[in-house]
This record gives structure tokens, C-alpha cells and sequence, in this order.
């Protein structure tokens, strides 16, 4: 018979016992305060409205009542809100695929040997994305003006035509362009660390087989770093759905951009404009709602094409 241990006999104080929780509770109240109760309160305005009483003037002539899901329909038969989706969606179509593509090339060109300048040319392509997008926005707003445009400059001098960059069918491109400046450095960034981290013996092996450099990065590169163009797609995706500071920001300077251009713009405009934050509540909850069901099937997606790869 084993005698038992005196470390099993020894009685845990409930100082140590209670540490972790102790060491838990910043990032639960942190959690609680900035986190789950804003959204607990942006679900308990969507579901009230205020009632107003005669002229709305007097003490108790706005209250506040339960309005039930009137603000989820509202919302969900909002026109402006569709076409603000259906312009998310264009925009979507151009940044997304732009952007990625761009990120996986510069991260194929900086994992070549022959590549000079690495340190160099991976900041330069990276620093844009460290300028806040305000910023980036008032940069490329005023290089799209034709009044102070060094490029309608030369292209007025050269006799050519001056396209409108901030009207019609240009103006998706434009704002597109800034996304894409912005968010092209921190996709090749996460490409890139997926890159350096193949060893390098699978690419010697590939080198003694015949492979040229090419076949390498379309056979051997690409495939191995799927799952971090997966996880870029993913962010890209969301940020193309949260779209909201360039068409803000462009605003003031020309009238191609409504109020309501994005879905976030209009709920910053029900919010704070029109002054009816329940509505406003009840559409960003929608947002989320949509966004978490884009990104749910997105994930489930990418998972079944990674397991129905590795069963093949």
C-alpha cells in the first residue's frame, strides 16, 4: 500500500485559490463596461421609442415606450438603407479583390532571394497603413479635386481629359483607392510572416525537382499560406462592411456622397442628425446581425473546403 503524498493533504489557501480570479477580474470588468453592457443598451433602445404628446412641449409630453420589433421592421424596409448596402456591396467588389491581390503579390516579391531593399520596401509598403484614415481620406479627397489636383495640373497641360474622380461610377473607385492604400500593408504583413515561416527545405526540394521560381509560388507559396488568406479575406470582408470614415470624410467636398451613402453613415445620421437614436439602435443591431451571419457562413466555408482538401 503507497502511502499518500503530504502535498495531496495540504490544504490550498483561499488567498491562491481565489488569485486567478482576482487576476481575471480587470479584463471581466473591462469586458462588462466597454463591451456587453453598450450592446445591452443599444438592444434595450431598439426595442422603445419616444411617444410625444400634443406639441411636445411640457413636462411628460416625451416619453419614452415600448415599441416591441416596429424599429427592426422599419429598419429592415428602409430603402435607403438597401441602397446604402447595395453600395457597400460595389465598393466591396473592387477593395476586396484589389487589395488581397496586391498583398499576396508584395509578400511573393519580398520572400524572393533576389529581392533587394527588403527592410526598406516592407516599411514603405506598410506605412501607409500607420496613417489613420481620416487622414488618408483628406490626402487623397484634395489629389481628387480638380481646383488643387497636381494631377488634373498635368493633365490639363498635357490636353487631356480631367475625369470627375469624385462623381458617378469614378467615385467608387476613388474611395476604393484609399482602402486599398491603406489596408494593403497590413494584409502583406500577415502574408509575409505566413511566407517566412515554410521552411526552407521544402523549397530546396522543390528547387532540385525543377521547379522555377514561379511554380514555387503558385504550387508551394500559395497553398501553404491559405490560411492566412483566409484569415485577410475575413478582416477584409468586415472592414468593407464597416466602411465609414472615407465617404464621411469626403463628404464636404462634393455632393456625390449622401448622408446615407453607407449603412453605418446612416446610423450615424438617425443618431445624431435626425436625433432618433432607437431607430438608429435598432439598425446597428441589424448590421451586427448581418455581419456576424457573413462572417459565420464565411468561416464555416473556409473550413469545409480545408477539411474536404485534407480528406482528398
Amino acid at each position: 500500500m503507497t502511502k499518500p503524498s503530504a502535498s495531496r493533504g495540504r490544504r490550498v489557501p483561499n488567498g491562491v485559490r481565489r488569485a486567478p480570479y482576482g487576476f481575471l477580474l480587470p479584463a471581466v470588468v473591462l469586458f462588462a463596461l466597454f463591451f456587453a453592457l453598450p450592446i445591452g443598451y443599444a438592444l434595450w433602445l431598439s426595442l422603445h421609442r419616444i411617444d410625444v404628446r400634443g406639441l411636445g412641449l411640457g413636462k411628460g409630453a416625451r416619453q419614452e415606450v415600448w415599441a416591441g420589433l416596429s424599429n427592426y421592421t422599419a429598419a429592415l424596409t428602409d430603402a435607403e438603407l438597401g441602397h446604402g448596402a447595395l453600395r457597400v456591396l460595389g465598393y466591396g467588389v473592387i477593395v476586396v479583390p484589389v487589395m488581397l491581390g496586391l498583398a499576396l503579390l508584395f509578400a511573393l516579391l519580398l520572400d524572393t532571394e533576389r529581392v533587394r531593399a527588403r527592410s526598406f520596401s516592407r516599411l514603405a509598403i506598410f506605412l501607409p497603413y500607420a496613417i489613420p484614415g481620416v487622414v488618408a481620406a483628406l490626402l487623397w479627397g484634395f489629389l481628387y479635386l480638380p481646383d488643387v489636383s497636381p494631377f488634373h495640373y498635368l493633365l490639363d497641360r498635357a490636353g487631356l481629359p480631367q475625369p470627375d474622380l469624385m462623381d458617378g461610377g469614378l467615385l467608387f473607385g476613388s474611395l476604393a483607392n484609399i482602402a486599398v492604400w491603406g489596408g494593403t500593408g497590413f494584409n502583406m504583413i500577415v502574408i509575409y510572416t505566413a511566407l517566412r515561416s515554410i521552411p526552407a527545405e521544402v523549397y530546396e526540394a522543390a528547387r532540385l525537382d525543377g521547379a522555377t521560381p514561379v511554380q514555387i509560388a503558385l504550387r508551394i507559396k500559395i497553398p501553404m499560406v491559405a490560411p492566412s488568406l483566409v484569415l485577410t479575406f475575413f478582416f477584409s470582408v468586415i472592414a468593407t462592411l464597416q466602411v465609414f470614415s472615407e465617404p464621411t470624410t469626403l463628404k464636404p467636398l462634393t455632393n456625390g456622397i449622401s448622408t446615407t451613402w453607407s449603412p453605418l453613415m446612416k446610423v450615424y445620421n438617425d443618431a445624431f442628425v435626425a436625433g432618433n437614436v432607437y431607430a438608429a439602435s435598432a439598425t446597428a443591431v441589424v448590421l451586427a446581425l448581418a455581419t456576424f451571419a457573413l462572417s459565420f457562413a464565411l468561416l464555416r466555408f473556409a473550413d469545409s473546403r480545408a477539411k474536404n482538401r485534407g480528406t482528398s
